[in-house]
């Protein structure tokens, strides 16, 4: 019989902002490991011209970029076959959240990472917050930016460890100011735009908020004892109904957020008849690991109801657009409803998921 290979540990160098010095921790670490010793290579690091974070490359092999044209365009990006083929112990792969070029192996770098983990490389990576997935709202209602490249939840959760590189938004401003992070003109647009003090304080705040929450999560994995006495606490479940409007993203964000901090189950539904039109939202339930039902249009929210109750549901997530809304909050009195409201910036009449 073979012998069962072993998964790769994932590492990430977790920050809320760019120049807060993920990419130099990750660095660090991978200087740190190969003096001790251990079989190290770069996957891909990009280097922003930031002098101090490339001067942690040196002594580390690097794995040659892979040349791609794209529209009389080319493009580099991470070759994944020349890691595998190289096989080192560690690899150190920057901008986790990064989409390949179009016609690549895989469309995300993070699928690309999780072959190098199957493959049983470890892996350091960096990632900024607002690219996590269930965050996305609170980021564009916070910043006015809509992240376009993001993270599902479930692979920042499988991370065997999550590290926080943090710096206060003053001096992460004052690196701006030096030309640290970015050209003197980049740095002037970007204290302008998303850099404001504002923004930096509340998406460290986000940061350390998701940094805190896998802190609890593995120390949840290990072992309690048992109660001598007393019921178990409800296991919480959670039903989000998918409806064919852009608000179902934030539904699906959301509950997915919730079911993560109460360590529950997620499921979601959608009417039969509306299959076609809410297409894009299974397949993005899928991306986040949330199993999906179709249920017969007639009589929608009984069905829905029915369907609820037979699966020990404790909490139905629904947005406004959710035809009978209030029907299916009679019929379903013994458990909790919330009605995801979209959230509006107050600079902006448009509502989120446009």
């Amino acid at each position: 019989m073979s012998e069962q290979k072993h998964k790769g540990k994932l590492k990430i160098f977790l920050g809320y902002a760019a120049g807060v010095g993920k990419t130099y921790q990750m660095l660090t670490e991978a200087q740190h490991l190969r003096q001790q010793g251990c079989d190290v290579v770069i996957g891909y690091f990009e280097p922003h011209g930031r002098k101090e974070t490339i001067a942690q490359t040196e002594g580390l092999e690097t794995v040659p970029r892979l040349v791609r044209g794209h529209r009389g365009a080319t493009f580099e990006d991470m070759d994944t076959a020349g890691i595998l083929a190289r096989h080192p112990q560690v690899a150190a792969v920057d901008e986790f959240a990064h989409t390949n070029v179009p016609g690549s192996d895989r469309p995300k770098r993070w699928q690309d990472v999780m072959v190098l983990l199957d493959a049983g490389i470890d892996v350091l990576t960096s990632l900024n917050v607002q690219h996590i997935e269930s965050l996305n709202d609170q980021v564009w209602h916070v910043t006015g930016i809509r992240v376009r490249e993001t993270v599902p939840d479930w692979v920042v959760q499988e991370a065997d460890e999550v590290v926080m590189v943090d710096v206060t938004p003053r001096a992460l401003l004052h690196r701006l100011e030096r030309g640290v992070v970015y050209s003197p003109e980049k740095a002037r647009k970007a204290i302008e735009n998303f850099f404001t003090e504002s923004n930096l304080t509340a998406l460290r705040e986000l940061a350390l908020r998701q940094t805190a929450h896998q802190i609890e999560e593995k120390r949840d994995e290990l072992p309690t004892p048992v109660p001598v006495r007393g019921n178990a606490p409800r296991e919480e479940r959670i039903l989000l109904w998918l409806v064919p409007h852009p608000s179902s993203a934030m539904l699906i964000r959301r509950g997915r957020r919730v079911s993560d901090y109460l360590g529950s189950p997620c499921r979601a539904v959608y009417l039969e008849n509306d299959e076609a039109a809410v297409t894009p939202w299974l397949h993005f339930c899928r991306n986040l690991r949330i199993a999906v039902s179709g249920i017969p249009c007639a009589d929608p929210a009984r069905n829905i109801a029915d369907y609820a109750r037979a699966m020990g549901t404790t909490q139905i997530f629904v947005t406004r657009n959710t035809p009978e809304l209030a029907k299916l909050v009679r019929l379903v009195n013994d458990m909790q409803v919330t009605i995801v409201a979209e959230r509006v910036r107050a600079d902006s009449h448009k509502p989120n998921g446009t």
